[in-house]
Formats: structure tokens, sequence, C-alpha cells
């Protein structure tokens, strides 16, 4: 059977399924790679900003992963994600009233501070080389709280009080980090890297 016939579609999805509610990584990532441009381009026509457009694909991702194990899907994965996406941006353009007016802090994503659990995943030292390229790249303010979190396992409090910067700032600045680190992954197209663009989202969950 083709791989593009809708039947096969809906199998291979039907399969992923069951094993992300298994908690299963490598079903998180399939589907994640399979369907972020999908949702990312869904977005983008409905905001009309390509940055807050990234914010609603991370949230659904992270979204999907915490509740997955509660979730009983009737129709067809891509729906769901399609209607999960549409929903939060209804709601986001909602609340906010004007959708020009969003900003991209209040409507970033809520992360955690732990980040032993992401280091403990990029084992291998080539992808460690490159993620500390990668955060050497990033502009100064940013590069220094990543550096505080990821090398000194830092957390925001303490890198606040160092820096002399709101908690949120630093919230703030972290996000940030992590979305453009996310596009400097994006340069490397080895299957070993692109695997780790949806490890980056499970650090978020």
């Amino acid at each position: 059977m083709s791989k593009n016939n809708p039947l096969h579609i809906n199998d291979e999805d039907e399969v992923l399924f069951h094993l992300i509610k298994k908690k299963d990584k490598s079903a998180f990532t399939a589907i994640y790679n399979k369907y972020h441009r999908y949702l990312y381009a869904l977005s983008v026509r409905y905001l009309k900003n390509s940055e807050m457009a990234e914010e609603v694909v991370q949230y659904v991702f992270v979204k999907l992963w915490e509740t997955i194990t509660d979730i009983d899907i009737q129709i067809n994965l891509k729906n769901y994600l399609f209607t999960m996406t549409k929903n939060y941006i209804l709601n986001t353009i909602r609340n906010k009233k004007e959708m020009v007016s969003l900003s991209y802090e209040k409507s970033q994503i809520e992360i955690k501070d732990e980040t032993g659990d992401f280091l403990k995943m990029i084992e291998e030292s080539q992808l460690i080389s490159i993620l500390h390229k990668g955060i050497d790249s990033l502009p100064p303010q940013k590069r220094e709280i990543c550096r505080k979190k990821i090398n000194e396992n830092k957390s925001n409090q303490e890198i606040a009080e160092e820096m002399g910067v709101s908690i949120h700032t630093v919230k703030s600045h972290y996000q940030e980090s992590i979305r453009l680190l996310r596009i400097y992954f994006d340069k490397f197209e080895s299957i070993f890297l692109l695997i780790s663009i949806p490890e980056l989202i499970l650090l978020l969950s």
C-alpha cells in the first residue's frame, strides 16, 4: 500500500498514538517531525506572526506529551492536533482581545527549571559540542543565563540575584534561548541532530 494512501497514514498514526500513550519518546519524535511544519503553517495563517506561531506549536506538543495518558482520540491524530492548535489560537486571541498586541513574554509557555535530564539525553560528545557552540552564538545576556542554567545548574532565583534582574526576565530570556537553539540545530541535517530538536521540547514538559 502506498505511503500516500490515507488509510496507511491513519494506521501509522494509530501505532504512534498507542506508543506515545506509553510515553515512548521515539514515537513523540516521529509525531513531532511529521506534523510540526503542518501545525506551524496553520498557526502562521491565523496569527500572521512567525514567532507567535512557533510558540503555539511548542505549546501543542508540550501539552500532548503532558496529557497523552488521559487522551482517548476518537478521530485521527492529525485532526486532533489540528483542533488542539486551532482552539489554543482562538483562546489566545479571545483572551488578549487584539491579536496584534499579543506579547511574546505574556504568551510564553511555563517551563520547569530542571535541565539535568536534558543533559543526560545528550550524552554524545558531538551533540554536546554543538550545543555549546549554539549557546556561544546567543546574545550576551541569553548566553550567560543559558550557561548558568545548563553548565552550573542554577535556579532562576539564583541567576536573577547574581545578574540583578527579575525572575521573569530570566525565564523569558531562557525560553527565547531555547527557541534560538532549536533554530540553530535546524542547520544540521543529520538524523542524529534532528532527534535532538523534540528533546528540547521534552525539556519544557
